[in-house]
């Protein structure tokens, strides 16, 4: 893989090194409610603090629009990441000036110290330079440990690392092995697939695809884009008609590619969108006029079984169906379980990411067996279009 420096080129103890992390999670009445993204960064702290260094944790929570809001702190997250931890987590009211360089000073080697909310400040989103070294000031090393804020040019994420020796953190160095395994170098053949409602979302997604692996399965309503954009009536699917020729150049672009498409050939149908609503199977060229698309067919469904089998590498954004309401959620969970099967066996390299997504896969049970579920979001979307992140670039040997 591309070479990033990473926590085994870095002597950390007695060092203050500031850690960009993801706490953005879940609060409701001032209580955590999903601690899974502050469990993914505690190896990176404990490894940190084991070796003796002060880890000042730098992290943003909400869109504050650059001035504080009490709402918006970040000091619940602290007891939460304490919990985590088991270690006590030290919180200082501002991550810049007065407040955080006491609260800094005041650390022992091993000590973990949280900072307030880093968009508490428009410098932050705009990477202000001087913002950025603020930040810096507090600090001798910097790591970045939130691969899902990296496509963000932001001073905590981009322009730290130009002003301190910078390192990957462990979560973030997984997550860049195993998108590495996903589309960077991966184990042929690679197939993808993607869903969700819409083309527009995916349209740079879909392009940069067809280039890099050998089937493409599209579901989801996207996938009625695509069968309508094909002559085929489509019903009161949702469909995003005006979006016809998009959907023949992404088909025209895969045959040039010799990349295989796989449209859905038969699917679930029903005339009310709500939960185990009367609902049929018909082939996608017989769908009632009056009736939706909600979830692919069962032939559909070992197709794409099949073509998951035949994969050494498979990349997956985005559910088959409407997956949150049964029976829609079939074809996913069918999908996710013959993946996670495949995986558990040492056949399948299989990664994965996005929002519904990862909700998708716990649903099936098998968000545990992936090679790797990303919780990136937009940072993952952003790597399968074949962008360059900006958090990810600056950390390059």
């Amino acid at each position: 893989m591309p070479r990033f420096r990473t926590l085994d080129d870095a002597d950390v103890a007695g060092r203050r090194v500031l850690v960009r992390v993801d706490l953005n999670v879940p609060v409701k009445d001032g209580k955590v409610t999903d601690a899974t993204r502050i469990e993914r960064v505690a190896g990176t702290i404990d490894e940190l603090a084991g070796k003796g260094a002060r880890v000042i944790l730098l992290a943003h929570f909400g869109r504050p629009k650059g001035k504080p809001d009490p709402e918006q702190s970040l000091k619940p997250i602290a007891a939460a990441t304490a919990a985590v931890l088991g270690r006590k987590v030290a919180f200082a009211a501002d991550c810049i000036g007065e407040a955080a360089a006491k609260a800094v000073a005041a650390m022992k080697d091993g000590d973990v110290l949280l900072l307030e909310n880093t968009r508490f400040h428009a410098g932050e989103e705009k990477n202000d330079p001087a913002f950025a070294k603020e930040l810096a000031a507090n600090g001798d090393l910097y790591v970045n440990d939130a691969f899902s804020a990296a496509h963000r040019a932001h001073a905590s994420t981009e322009g730290l690392a130009h002003l301190l020796p910078a390192y990957a953190g462990r979560t973030m160095e997984a997550e860049l092995d195993a998108l590495e395994k996903g589309l960077g170098n991966p184990k042929r053949p690679v197939v993808a697939i993607v869903g969700g409602a819409k083309v527009s979302t995916k349209i740079d997604l879909l392009q940069n695809l067809v280039k890099k692996v050998d089937a493409l399965v599209i579901g989801g309503g996207m996938a009625n884009t695509f069968l309508a954009a094909q002559g085929i009536d489509v019903g009161k699917s949702l469909c995003e008609h005006e979006l016809a020729d998009t959907a023949r150049a992404i088909l025209a672009a895969a045959k040039t590619a010799g990349c295989e498409i796989v449209l859905p050939t038969d699917a679930v149908v029903a005339r009310k969108f709500e939960a185990n609503a009367a609902n049929e199977t018909v082939p996608v060229g017989k769908v009632p006029a009056d009736a939706m698309i909600l979830d692919v067919g069962p032939a559909t469904v070992k197709a794409v079984e099949a073509w998951i089998g035949k994969a050494a590498t498979l990349v997956w954004n985005g559910p088959l169906g409407a997956f949150e309401i049964a029976p829609f959620d079939r074809g996913t969970v069918a999908a996710a379980k013959t993946a996670a099967r495949l995986t558990k066996e040492g056949r399948l390299v299989s990664v994965a990411g996005g929002g519904d997504t990862v909700a998708a896969l716990h649903q099936a049970g098998v968000a545990d067996d992936f090679t790797y579920v990303s919780t990136a979001g937009g940072a993952f979307l952003e790597w399968m279009e074949g962008k360059e992140l900006p958090g990810v670039e600056a950390l390059r040997a």
